[in-house]
């Protein structure tokens, strides 16, 4: 259960706008209307951040999230552009559509908003409340449905407040959203744009633009990489050997809370969370096995990780690291 707080009420006016943006940059959690459903806003460029939304859904995994960004020459500096995704940007951005491309080398989205993955969803909304707060904050959002894992999306501030009243900061009353579904999402990574989701854009329309039929999602033989779906995920190259008491010799150690033993000056060592914190554990998970895997050790050992709250999460990403493949 999330740490309880007082939730603002702010309204669409200037300063509300003002305020909600100042949360974001601050870190805090504040949800707000886009032309779909109320998304659960926080800085998508801090794990951190980007852990409390996952807390305060009690979301079962780190799937990834979409990235909201101001206009089209925001969202290129966050990910690489092929003819197609620029054509549907171009036709359909400011609007409920979501493209999943590669992220460029300059990306701020962290590791944990992405799932770990070289992609990332990115999308600009046409709600007016939502892209004064984009421009404000000056970042990329990150902003699922602003709701409980597994409740039905919110499309009013009530809604929101009758889910997440007390776990997160804010919440921006922009009235009721118009369209009251999840954006179409499209990945545009490699050839031919798959459909990963339906919704507010037809998939007709998007043929339209790029002049064929949609591959839909699983029919390339490709996991599908988007949020709203099982996630393909981020499987480093060492194997992983789970709840462990301390490495063996050779392992690499990746620890959380107190180290329950003394480590040799040569372990490859890392600890998730030093003082047991499972936000700052979710905020460096993806980054701390990527840092350990480059060098390319044969194991790394984790050490056991709490089931509760954000814990669950954690070891779902665990599992699947150390599943065989």
């Amino acid at each position: 259960m999330p740490d309880q707080r007082v939730t603002q009420r702010l309204d669409d006016s200037e300063a509300g706008v003002a305020t909600g943006a100042a949360l974001l940059r601050a870190g805090k959690l504040v949800a707000l209307p886009t032309e779909t459903v109320y998304g659960l806003a926080a800085d998508a460029t801090s794990g951190t951040a980007v852990a409390g939304i996952y807390a305060a859904k009690e979301r079962p995994s780190f799937n990834p999230l979409i990235a909201h960004l101001p206009d089209l020459t925001a969202a290129r500096r966050q990910g690489l552009f092929d003819a197609n995704a620029l054509a549907l940007a171009r036709a359909f951005w400011p609007g409920p559509l979501t493209l999943v491309v590669p992220v460029s080398s300059g990306c701020s989205v962290s590791e944990l908003a992405r799932a770990g993955l070289a992609t990332v969803a990115l999308r600009v909304p046409s709600h007016p409340v939502a892209r004064a707060i984009l421009q404000a904050a000056g970042r990329p959002i990150a902003a699922p449905s602003a709701n409980r894992s597994g409740r039905v999306s919110a499309t009013s501030a009530a809604h929101v407040l009758a889910d997440l009243d007390g776990r997160i900061d804010a919440v921006l009353d922009g009235g009721p959203t118009k369209v009251g579904v999840e954006s179409t999402i499209v990945a545009c990574l490699d050839g031919a744009p798959r459909l990963l989701r339906p919704g507010g854009v037809p998939s007709a329309a998007i043929e339209g633009v790029i002049g064929r039929s949609l591959v839909l999602a699983g029919e390339s033989g490709a996991a599908p990489i988007s949020p709203g779906l099982l996630a393909s995920h981020y499987a480093p190259a060492a194997g992983v050997r789970l709840d462990a008491e301390g490495p063996r010799d050779g392992e690499a150690w990746l620890g959380f809370g107190p180290e329950p033993v003394t480590l040799s000056p040569a372990t490859l060592q890392l600890n998730l969370s030093p003082a047991g914190d499972l936000m700052e554990a979710a905020a460096n998970l993806f980054g701390y096995l990527r840092q350990l895997d480059m060098a390319a050790p044969a194991t790394i050992a984790v050490a056991a990780i709490p089931m509760h709250g954000l814990g669950e999460a954690i070891n779902d990403r665990l599992r699947r690291a150390a599943a065989p493949r």
